[in-house]
């Protein structure tokens, strides 16, 4: 049976040309970030502008870092979210009650790997659609361009929908498709020309890279 092809999800997205470029080169996810410290926080009203122009089939993300739930939840109703992606500290309860009070909106828990890392702690989140693996900063809680060992990753992918992040690139991510077979990789800082601002080049280059990886992995 053929393996079904991992998405793509450009992340940190500001401004609809950037957004409508990823749209182009056939992004599934498109990212979108309410963490107010972020370099690449958006504005809800703004971020609402582009998601309804999005084209069918392209899902928007929200990230969200220790947002207050009730927050959290409006902004989710106010954008349009299709996903909500929980990038700080929220537990297992939390996650469950954001489901409940989101029915429609699917949720991503994002989980850093750091050393003490164990692939059954992923379990504890059943509650969630997928669980995104980042490369571990102490400072900032995602977009760090940081990798971490894949093999952690690829042994995770029997537990859940595993969304491989940190550090991806044009250069790697086809290796990183190969080793690791994701539901879906989740780019930032590695399409960017500046914080916040896509590298349209880049981001071409990386679905061509992504379309080579798969082809890779199919023809094994």
């Amino acid at each position: 049976m053929p393996r079904k092809k991992v998405k793509v999800k450009i992340c940190g997205l500001t401004n609809w040309p950037d957004a409508r470029c990823a749209c182009d080169a056939g992004a599934d996810f498109l990212g979108f970030n309410f963490y107010r410290r972020s370099p690449r926080y958006i504005d809800p009203v703004r971020a609402r502008a582009i998601v309804r122009r999005l084209p069918e089939g392209t899902a928007s993300v929200g990230i969200f870092v220790n947002e207050p739930e009730d927050d959290l939840v409006r902004i989710a109703q106010a954008v349009g979210l299709k996903y909500v992606q929980l990038h700080g500290d929220e537990t297992p309860a939390a996650v469950s009650r954001l489901r409940r009070a989101l029915p429609t909106v699917r949720i991503i828990k994002a989980i850093r790997v750091r050393k003490t890392f164990r692939v059954k702690q992923l379990s504890r989140f059943r509650d969630a659609t997928a669980i995104l693996l980042d490369g571990f900063d102490g400072r900032r809680p995602g977009g760090t361009g940081k990798t971490f060992d894949w093999s952690l990753a690829a042994r995770a992918n029997g537990q859940t929908p595993i969304v491989l992040a940190g550090g991806l690139t044009p250069e790697n991510i086809a290796e990183a498709i190969r080793a690791v077979r994701p539901y879906a990789v989740d780019v930032c800082s590695g399409v960017e020309a500046s914080l916040g601002k896509k590298d349209r080049a880049k981001i071409k280059a990386l679905m061509r890279a992504v379309n080579g990886g798969q082809s890779a992995r199919r023809n094994k």
